[in-house]
């Protein structure tokens, strides 16, 4: 089984300069490299900066994305899609119109003699106890509701604004170091307890596969910087970088 993952894309809505736009058009050129050559691809979290479903109405500017899922799926992959801190908001459009299995928190596979658990981080992070707070406000069903009652043009640009203080909100070194050891942390308990042999996260934004016992740690890394993904090969997981001329650069 050949299983592809990424995470932290943050593929705006609305594009505002040129690093935005660079980003869409790799991404866009990955999706398009995925087509036919992965048999589950995991999205997770944060491939969107801002989300939201409503009853009748979808992003249009997400198209590209809808559309090459859809053309992924066709080709017999199974998608999967774990929330992140930026995109949870779903209702039944990817589910029901393009088959994406959604995950609010973690997903479990068992596959070529390996149990992995796949899980966007955001949960484990230590010394975060303010947007631990947020994130059970912003999921409340009630929460939800108000927003959609505002006209969609100007509830999304309430999101960018809340998406953007999020992103840009300052992390020391030490902050973010020590956010990022309490995702290992869990990973390391999950893999010495003998629930998982492979345990994948994004999140942090650092890219990297972490020997633990005698299993391992992998995070996916990010796409605005140094677009990279994971992909998980008959049980052997590897980290690759993504060019937009197709080459793949394994590390």
């Amino acid at each position: 089984m050949k299983i592809c993952i990424v995470s932290d894309v943050h593929y705006k809505y609305h594009s505002v300069d040129a690093t935005d736009l660079e980003v869409q058009k790799r991404f866009l050129s990955f999706l398009d490299f995925a087509i036919g050559r992965y048999d589950i691809l995991v999205l997770c979290g944060d491939i969107f900066d801002l989300y939201n479903e409503y009853k009748h109405v979808i992003i249009r500017e997400y198209f590209g994305i809808y559309h090459r899922l859809a053309k992924i799926s066709e080709a017999g992959c199974r998608i999967v899609y774990l929330s992140g801190n930026h995109d949870f908001w779903f209702d039944s459009f990817l589910s029901g119109e393009l088959g994406v299995e959604l995950y609010p928190d973690n997903f479990t596979l068992k596959a070529d003699g390996k149990t992995i658990i796949f899980t966007h981080g955001d949960l484990y992070t230590v010394n975060d106890l303010r947007y631990q707070l947020l994130r059970k406000v912003l999921r409340l069903r009630i929460t939800r509701t108000i927003f959609n009652l505002i006209h969609p043009d100007w509830a999304l640009v309430l999101g960018a604004r809340l998406s953007r203080s999020s992103r840009q909100r300052p992390a020391s070194t030490a902050l973010q170091q020590k956010r990022s050891r309490g995702l290992k942390a869990w990973a390391k308990k999950k893999i010495m307890q003998g629930a998982a042999d492979i345990v994948v996260m994004g999140h942090s934004h650092e890219a990297e596969i972490l020997p633990i016992g005698s299993g391992f740690y992998a995070n996916a890394g990010e796409w605005i910087k140094c677009p990279s993904y994971l992909e998980i090969t008959d049980g052997n997981i590897t980290l690759k970088h993504f060019k937009t001329n197709n080459k793949e650069n394994t590390q």
